[in-house]
């Protein structure tokens, strides 16, 4: 079994299952803050590590810049002290990323993660500047957030040394699903923390050395891959791996009849946890593809819920 801990250099010491929590929204798709932070209370409650807000799931891309420091604040305000918070910061330009990793600063958020640039191609001296440049104007540990199948620029290895250079970048959140990408920067890089960042390889990521995994499976059901992490940490790789099977059931069953995002939220509410709408153009599981979700979900006899 390979080491999952955390880098010593990494401040936040980054281990174990952190969600990319959701936003909620209101019906008429403003933001719920009250909601978005009560979210962040659900997962911490049923024992994730840390927790990411401004992910993926989150959809910031999506929101206002007014709109993802309500969230931030929100989120902190919540669970802040309890668990790492780790607030998404990215933006398509160095300004505007700038500018939300100094308010995140400013409002108490543990660490920045910084999504690679997106919509412009960018080369690797490029990306070597954006990330100095946010590195130098907040002291936080930064975390690269590379998922280069949504901004369509990759990292080569080659920047990615450069990149662990930089004093203030801590680890690396990689949701490329390149195993061999993976695999290669953990090894050149022991400097660094690595997060699985897709529930597809949460086992594999922690065989060849990351720490732990950010999660959309764990927005729903924490307990699950919290069970698995749990499992391989107290070296019972078996179970760990029945469990990573288990989150495969869940993947493809939120997948069924629509985006994989809307089984995230639509299986909270079959929780009873309701986080609102997507925000269009994204959009829920209509009722039939809800009744499906649910059947698929009932069927996999390792989630409680």
């Amino acid at each position: 079994m390979v080491s999952h801990d955390p880098a010593p250099a990494d401040p936040l010491s980054l281990h174990g299952v952190v969600p990319p929590t959701v936003t909620a929204f209101h019906d008429d798709e403003s933001l719920d803050e009250e909601t978005t932070a009560a979210h962040a209370r659900f997962v911490v409650d049923r024992g994730v590590h840390g927790v990411f807000p401004l992910g993926t799931n989150g959809e910031f891309p999506l929101l206002s810049d007014d709109e993802r420091d309500r969230v931030v604040e929100a989120v902190v305000d919540e669970v802040g002290g309890e668990v790492p918070v780790i607030a998404g910061v990215g933006a398509p330009s160095t300004h505007r990323t700038i500018a939300r990793a100094e308010h995140a600063a400013s409002v108490g958020a543990d660490g920045i993660v910084v999504v690679t640039p997106y919509y412009y191609p960018l080369d690797g001296r490029a990306a070597l500047d954006h990330y100095r440049a946010v590195a130098d104007a907040v002291s936080l540990p930064l975390y690269i957030y590379h998922i280069p199948s949504k901004t369509g620029n990759e990292l080569s290895l080659s920047t990615l040394s450069e990149l662990a250079a930089i004093d203030a970048v801590a680890g690396v959140k990689d949701s490329s699903k390149n195993v061999p990408w993976l695999a290669q920067a953990i090894d050149g890089h022991p400097e660094l923390t690595f997060l699985a960042g897709s529930d597809s390889l949460v086992f594999t990521g922690l065989e060849i050395g990351c720490s732990g995994a950010v999660s959309a499976v764990a927005n729903a059901f924490p307990e699950l891959v919290v069970d698995c992490y749990e499992a391989y940490a107290d070296g019972d790789e078996e179970r760990a791996r029945e469990l990573q099977s288990t989150m495969f059931e869940v993947r493809d069953a939120f997948k069924a009849g629509g985006a994989y995002m809307s089984g995230v939220k639509t299986a909270l509410r079959l929780r009873e946890f309701d986080a609102g709408p997507l925000r269009s153009p994204l959009r829920l599981k209509d009722e039939e593809a809800t009744a499906e979700l649910r059947d698929r979900l009932e069927s996999i006899d390792d989630l409680e819920w």
